[in-house]
């Protein structure tokens, strides 16, 4: 059977996703999904809950309200829920069961808005997929119900001589420790830009207004993907693809960004820029396990910082596919045949991937299948949780550690 786990663990799924994107914005969420589930997420997947109060809420579907159809308890529950709380709007989601019996979640949404007034509308979510494609369609759909061109009156008149406006798209704790936002900032104004929006940590939905008024974003994650696609379509904002690692991508990362920026100002047009893809080199010694964007930009930071080449095996499943390469577009380095990156969900076929390199970098739950191999391990909340918090060490804008057991 093909993406099944017998050792290792499974990634957070879409509902997660969309709970940690929205957790910061003053709505209420409520996945549609039976009593106690709600556990899963809060104990496991949100190291916020216990610090930092938000409206997040299980809906308690019965056996009997999923064969029976009384969508009107959801909606009334709903409203009352509103009613009392005042929330900035309502997001609901559902997990396998309202799903698979083909609930109308959308039309669930829209009912709830007008009996209430408030903006409410659905993210799109069956509790099959990862947290990447739920994060993602979360910050999408926050996007288009509060950015439009009519609420940009603070766009500038002029944008010359002004600093460049960055937004950082695809911010969640279940890719970053918490605090990186403050990092990301703190390094983005040092080199002189100044951040316009965070989207998903640090944030608020006054950034998710002025999205529009920004002159490049980043994206720093695979969860970041489809809202930087769209702020490109709707508003023609370009975006960099890279996650600021060790000393020297940083750098790379900001010369883009000015590049970028600068050329946005003044009306010129840029395709999407992927960092990892201009510096990387490639071999099968040194494998990156994880999300794709991540992934990328640490082989890439390796790289740079010792010359060596590495192999990205993208293990979610769903994240951003264009950050790599498969062997069609590198085949030998240095006569070597290249195997090529590629993403990979099946325990079985990951396994034998992992056979063709001899250092492995991934969450120490991978490590079971990596036997007879040099593990570096680096913790990835997605996938392990909170289970090895206390060694989790912030990689963003420092030295690079581990690099020193690669040699």
């Amino acid at each position: 059977m093909n993406q099944t786990a017998r050792i290792i663990s499974i990634y957070a799924a879409d509902t997660s996703g969309v709970c940690s994107a929205l957790y910061e914005f003053g709505g209420m969420t409520v996945i549609h999904d039976a009593s106690g589930c709600n556990s899963t997420y809060t104990t496991h997947d949100e190291p916020r809950w216990y610090d930092m109060d938000s409206m997040m809420f299980i809906s308690g579907l019965t056996e009997n309200d999923a064969v029976m159809g009384n969508d009107e308890k959801f909606i009334s529950d709903l409203v009352a829920a509103a009613e009392e709380l005042h929330p900035e709007y309502i997001a609901i989601c559902a997990s396998p069961m309202p799903a698979m019996i083909g609930i109308d979640m959308d039309a669930i949404a829209y009912e709830v808005e007008c009996r209430t007034g408030i903006p409410s509308f659905n993210v799109k979510t069956n509790g099959m997929q990862s947290y990447i494609t739920g994060a993602g369609n979360a910050f999408l759909t926050l996007s288009e119900r509060f950015t439009a061109k009519d609420e940009s009156s603070d766009v500038p008149e002029s944008k010359i001589g002004r600093k460049i406006s960055v937004n950082i798209l695809g911010m969640t704790p279940l890719d970053f420790p918490l605090g990186t936002d403050l990092i990301i900032r703190n390094w983005i104004e040092r080199e002189g830009l100044t951040v316009n929006a965070c989207i998903g940590m640090g944030t608020s939905l006054d950034e998710v207004r002025r999205l529009i008024i920004a002159d490049v974003s980043l994206v720093v994650s695979s969860s970041g993907r489809a809202l930087a696609e769209s702020l490109e379509k709707r508003y023609g904002i370009p975006f960099v693809v890279g996650t600021p690692y060790g000393e020297k991508l940083p750098k790379l990362i900001i010369e883009k960004l000015k590049c970028v920026g600068e050329a946005a100002m003044t009306g010129e047009t840029y395709s999407e820029i992927s960092i990892a893809d201009e510096c990387r080199l490639y071999d099968n010694r040194i494998a990156v396990l994880g999300e794709s964007v991540l992934a990328a930009s640490l082989a890439a930071a390796i790289s740079l910082e010792t010359g060596y080449g590495t192999r990205v095996l993208e293990t979610v499943g769903d994240g951003d596919m264009s950050q790599l390469k498969d062997d069609s577009s590198v085949r030998t380095v240095g006569g070597t045949e290249f195997f090529g990156d590629i993403s990979c969900d099946d325990e079985d076929r990951l396994e034998k991937e992992i056979e063709k390199s001899d250092i492995i970098i991934g969450d120490p739950l991978f490590r079971p299948i990596c036997k007879g191999k040099k593990f570096i391990e680096i913790p990835h909340d997605a996938f392990s949780g909170r289970c090895f918090k206390k060694f989790e060490k912030n990689m963003i804008d420092t030295k690079l550690g581990f690099l020193k057991d690669i040699g």
